[in-house]
């Protein structure tokens, strides 16, 4: 089974309420936030965008999840590279990480068991 496409794009900030308004202004719509500096956009049917503040001692990140419509069913190729198998994640999700042949790590996300 192959990956269905990206299904999120999780940021890194150092400033929620400047990043929040830079993406509204772009189209995105708050769909969920906790108040706590992170919260998730969205663009009509594309991508999650998932914003999170962190500290100003750390350099924001990057991370890109590609979709998985099921993680029992997903075999990685051997060209991939697995960093860490499906896991269970605290925000509903199973997640796995693969690295590609340039070392960059990317997320695969495949909904919960039921």
């Amino acid at each position: 089974m192959a990956t269905e496409g990206i299904e999120a794009v999780f940021l890194e900030t150092h400033n929620w309420g400047k990043s929040a308004k830079f993406f509204q202004s772009l189209g995105f719509e708050l769909e969920t936030s906790a108040g706590d500096g992170s919260g998730v956009f969205r663009n009509g049917e594309g991508a999650y965008l998932v914003l999170v503040e962190i500290p100003e001692d750390r350099a924001p990140g990057t991370q890109i999840a590609l979709k998985v419509p099921d993680a029992d069913d997903f075999h990685a190729g051997p060209a991939v590279e697995v960093v860490t198998p499906f896991e269970d994640t605290h925000y509903g999700t199973r997640e796995m990480t693969v690295r590609d042949p340039d070392g960059r790590l990317w997320s695969l996300q495949a909904p919960a068991k039921s």
